[in-house]
C-alpha cells in the first residue's frame, strides 16, 4: 500500500479540480528546477577546476578531491532517497534537501582553505543527491496515466540532460565574468524558490515515523563502502596508475568487501536500506543496463570534446562552452518532438533512433584532425543531443512505468545511480586507455619521424630556414627539432580520441540488442496510482 496521496481526485470538479492540478504542476516544476541545479553543479564546478586550484592554492591533484568528494557523496545519497522519501514523506525530504544543498553552497562560496571545500562540497553532494531522483519519482506519483506524464516526463528529461551539457558554457562564462565564488552562489536563489515552492504547493504522502526504528544502520555502512568506494577507485585510478597506487589499491578492496557485505544486507535484512527488489523487473532490469551505458556516452563525451578543443585546438574556457552549446541548443528543440514521437510511436522505436544518433554522432568525431573547431564538431555534437533526448525521457518510462506506485521512490534512485556508475566507470576507462593509446600512437610517430628519413631532413630544414632569422643557426637547428616534436604530440593525441570516440560510438550502438527485451509499460490510471 502507497500510503497519503494527496493528488487532485474524481471528487474535486470545476475550478477546485484546476487549482488544485496548477498546484501540483507548479510543485512539480520547483523540484526538476532543484534537480537541474544539483545536475548542473557537477558540470559547472569541473569546467573551472583551474580556477578553483589558483583561489585555494592547491596542487593539482589535491584539487580533484573537490569533484571526487562531491560525486562521493552524491552516489551514496542517490539510492538513499528511496528510504528518505518514505521515512521523512517526499515534500520534507526534498525540502530539506534543497535547503541544505543552498546553505551548503554558501558554505562553498565562501571556503577559506581545501579541506573546508572538501568538507562543503560533502554535504553538497549529501543533499543535492537526494533532490534527482525524488523530482523523477514524484513525476510517476503525480502523473501516473503515461498519456498526461508525456510533457513532464520531456520537461524533467530535457533539463536533466541540459544541465549536463550547459555546465561547461556556464562555467566558463561565470569564472571568466565573475569569480569561482559565483560558481556556488549561482545555487542560492534556485534552491530557495524550490525549496519554498515544494512546501506550499505539494503534499504527495505521509511520513513514516516507523522506518526510523527500522533504519538500517549497517546497511548504509555497507552502502556507503561499495558505492564510495567505487567512486573513489574509478575516479582516481586512472591518475594514480590504477593498483600501483596504496590508496587506490586498499580502496578496491573496500569496495569488494562492501559490495558483498551490501549485497548480502538487502537479501537477508527485514527493512533494508536499498530495496533491490526492482531488479527482478525485467524492464527496470534493462532499462538500468542501457542506462549505464547511456551514462557512458554522456559523461564521457562531455569530458572528451572540451579536453580536446583545450588541449590539440588551444580553445578558451568560453570558446569551448560556445561547442557544447551545440549539444544544450538541440536538446532544447528536439525535446517537444521526442515527446510526440513517444506519444504516439512505440517508446522502444524512440529510444533505437537515439541510440544510433548518438553513435553516429560519436562516430562521425572519429575522424577528427587537429585543425578542427567549431564548425566541424556542430554536426556530431547535434546529433548527440538529438540522440540523449530520444533515448533517456522514453528510457525513464519503461524503467519506471511496470513498477507498482510503492516502489518508485526506491527505484528511481537505483536508476539514477546506473547512469552514475555508468559515467564513472566509462571515464575510468577512457582515461586509462587515452594514456595507453597516446603512448602507442607516439611511438608509432615517432618511428616515422626520425631524422634519417628524407621526408623528415627536408620539413626540418623547411622549419629550420623559417626560424633562423629570429633564432640564428644553432637555435633554429633546435627549435625545428621541438617543433616537429610539438606536431608529433599533437598528431599522436588528435589519433587517441579518434580511438576514443570510435569505441565509445560502438559501445553506444551494442546497446541497441537489449531494446527488444523490453516491454511497454502498463497505462496506471489514478486510481490504481493512489493505492
Amino acid at each position: 500500500m502507497y500510503e497519503g496521496i494527496f493528488l487532485p481526485d474524481s471528487t474535486l470538479t470545476g475550478d477546485a479540480r484546476r487549482r488544485a492540478q496548477k498546484r501540483m504542476w507548479y510543485g512539480f516544476l520547483a523540484m526538476t528546477l532543484g534537480s537541474f541545479m544539483a545536475v548542473l553543479d557537477i558540470q559547472i564546478v569541473a569546467s573551472s577546476i583551474n580556477e578553483l586550484r589558483a583561489g585555494l592554492s592547491a596542487s593539482i591533484d589535491e584539487i580533484q578531491w573537490v569533484q571526487t568528494a562531491y560525486l562521493i557523496a552524491e552516489v551514496i545519497a542517490v539510492p538513499l532517497s528511496g528510504y528518505m522519501s518514505r521515512m521523512l514523506s517526499t515534500r520534507n525530504y526534498f525540502v530539506i534537501s534543497a535547503l541544505g544543498f543552498t546553505l551548503a553552497s554558501v558554505a562553498c562560496a565562501f571556503s577559506w582553505s581545501l579541506g573546508s571545500m572538501v568538507v562543503f562540497r560533502v554535504l553538497q553532494g549529501l543533499l543535492g543527491g537526494g533532490m534527482i531522483p525524488t523530482a523523477f519519482a514524484s513525476m510517476f506519483i503525480l502523473f501516473p496515466d503515461p498519456k498526461t506524464r508525456a510533457v513532464p516526463q520531456v520537461l524533467s528529461g530535457m533539463l536533466t540532460m541540459l544541465a549536463s551539457s550547459l555546465g561547461p558554457t556556464i562555467g566558463g562564462y561565470v569564472t571568466d565574468s565573475l569569480s569561482w565564488h559565483w560558481l556556488f552562489l549561482l545555487n542560492v536563489v534556485p534552491g530557495l524558490v524550490c525549496a519554498s515552492a515544494v512546501w506550499t504547493l505539494l503534499r504527495i504522502d505521509r511520513p513514516q515515523p516507523a522506518l526510523f526504528k527500522n533504519f538500517d544502520v549497517y546497511g548504509l555502512v555497507f552502502m556507503a563502502m561499495f558505492l564510495g568506494g567505487l567512486e573513489y577507485t574509478l575516479d582516481e585510478g586512472p591518475r594514480k596508475d590504477w593498483f600501483a597506487e596504496d590508496s587506490v589499491a586498499i580502496t578496491a578492496v573496500i569496495t569488494v568487501i562492501g559490495g558483498v557485505l551490501f549485497f548480502w544486507r538487502s537479501f537477508t535484512a527485514k527493512h533494508p536500506i536499498v530495496d533491490l527488489r526492482a531488479f527482478h523487473d525485467r524492464n527496470f532490469a534493462i532499462s538500468s543496463m542501457v542506462s549505464t551505458v547511456l551514462g557512458i556516452g554522456m559523461f564521457t563525451l562531455i569530458y572528451l570534446t572540451p579536453v580536446f578543443l583545450g588541449q590539440v585546438s588551444g580553445y578558451n574556457p568560453l570558446q569551448i562552452g560556445e561547442v557544447m552549446m551545440v549539444q544544450g541548443g538541440t536538446m532544447f528543440f528536439t525535446a517537444p518532438l521526442a515527446g510526440r514521437l513517444g506519444s504516439r510511436m512505440d517508446p522502444r522505436r524512440v529510444i533505437v533512433i537515439g541510440l544510433v544518433l548518438i553513435a553516429a554522432g560519436t562516430y562521425l568525431n572519429s575522424f577528427v584532425t587537429s585543425d578542427w573547431g567549431f564548425a566541424e564538431f556542430a554536426l556530431p555534437q547535434a546529433l548527440r543531443g538529438a540522440g540523449f533526448v530520444f533515448s533517456f525521457i522514453p528510457m525513464t518510462g519503461l524503467a519506471l512505468g511496470t513498477l507498482p506506485p510503492s516502489e518508485v521512490h526506491n527505484a528511481s534512485g537505483l536508476f539514477n545511480v546506473t547512469r552514475n556508475i555508468g559515467g564513472a566507470l566509462g571515464l575510468a576507462v577512457i582515461t586509462t586507455l587515452i594514456n595507453q593509446r597516446t603512448w602507442l600512437h607516439w611511438q608509432m610517430l615517432a618511428e616515422m619521424t626520425r631524422p634519417t628519413r628524407e621526408p623528415v631532413r627536408e620539413a626540418l630544414s623547411t622549419m629550420q630556414g623559417a626560424l633562423q632569422p629570429s633564432l640564428g643557426s644553432a637555435g633554429s637547428a633546435g627549435g625545428a627539432i621541438g617543433m616537429l616534436a610539438q606536431q608529433v604530440q599533437l598528431q599522436a593525441a588528435t589519433l587517441t580520441y579518434a580511438d576514443m570516440y570510435r569505441l565509445l560510438s560502438w559501445v553506444i550502438i551494442g546497446s541497441v540488442l537489449l531494446i527488444p527485451l523490453l516491454q511497454k509499460p502498463r497505462k496506471l490510471t489514478p486510481e490504481v496510482a493512489a493505492h
